[in-house]
């Protein structure tokens, strides 16, 4: 019944292993979306990301855009980012009222200590605000490949208890991975996910077309699995710092790989390369693949 909620597009399989994806924008990516739009399918979910020095009303921009351009607008909460009780509330009520925002995505955010009252992502599902703004449905981040901070077990067990309390208080639960280069280590964090009792839809972190210079400073700053031969598996050197790569290899190995035990999953795209380069390279993957 949660599926939905999330996205319509949940309630069956998808007929491509790209059906259903969802981007991840900027608010400086406005015009570049625009621009990519005729090629985007309508209602594809694209978040918001919470920039540092970036003004709450280019965001409340951006989702509007968004919205008016037929996609389905995620803003990003950042915890640590937001200063006050009234920042955040005043913010979920302006893209709320002003983009229609029905769907959200929290983070804990990267200062490693608040810079106001909101400690983590549980810290603001707690204050009661997304339900009482509308919101149908928030995701949460997943670490298939650990967490700088926390345990294995700390970070299935935060991930559980994130979970319940969005679906007690009448939300559905999205997961969303931060982006990896490895689909061997995805694919058995997805199996252990399910074996742990967790069904909620999973959207996995996928880079989108860009430099290797590009891919491994996003990944050095994300903390994000890219040795030698992780790199070698995905298709890339790092040797071979002037050259580009896209995902082929990775979104391959999910097409073949995923099954049943895997549970519900679609894709999520980190354009950093562009948001043009990203949704060329997706419309050339399938007309490829059929």
């Amino acid at each position: 019944m949660a599926a939905p909620l999330i996205h319509p597009n949940w309630a069956r399989p998808p007929i491509g292993i790209t059906e259903g994806y969802s981007l991840e924008i900027t608010a400086k990516d406005v015009a570049a979306l625009r621009e990519a739009a005729p090629l985007i399918p309508a209602d594809t979910p694209v978040a918001i990301t919470f920039l540092p020095g970036e003004e709450a009303h280019a965001r409340v921009a951006a989702a509007v855009a968004v919205r008016e351009l037929g996609f389905e607008p995620m803003p990003h909460f950042s915890a640590r980012r937001i200063v006050s009780h009234d920042e955040f509330e005043s913010y979920l009520a302006a893209v709320a009222r002003e983009a229609e925002v029905r769907r959200c995505f929290i983070v804990a955010g990267d200062p490693p200590e608040p810079q106001g009252p909101f400690f983590d992502t549980s810290a603001l599902i707690a204050t009661g605000a997304f339900e009482r703004a509308g919101i149908k449905a928030i995701g949460v981040g997943g670490h298939p490949e650990g967490h700088p901070v926390m345990s294995r077990q700390q970070c299935w067990d935060v991930l559980e208890c994130k979970l319940a309390d969005i679906e007690r208080r009448g939300m559905a639960p999205l997961v969303v991975t931060q982006f990896g280069f490895d689909p061997d280590a995805f694919l058995a964090w997805l199996k252990e996910a399910r074996l742990r009792g967790i069904d909620t839809p999973v959207r996995i972190g996928i880079p989108g077309p860009a430099g290797i210079k590009t891919l491994l400073r996003f990944a050095a700053r994300c903390g994000v699995g890219a040795s030698a031969s992780v790199m070698m598996k995905y298709g890339a050197s790092i040797t071979n710092l002037l050259g580009s790569a896209g995902p082929d290899r990775l979104v391959d190995a999910y097409a073949a790989n995923l099954g049943e035990e895997h549970g519900r999953v679609r894709l999520h795209f980190y354009p950093f390369g562009g948001i043009g380069r990203t949704i060329r390279w997706i419309v050339d993957y399938n007309e490829l693949h059929g």
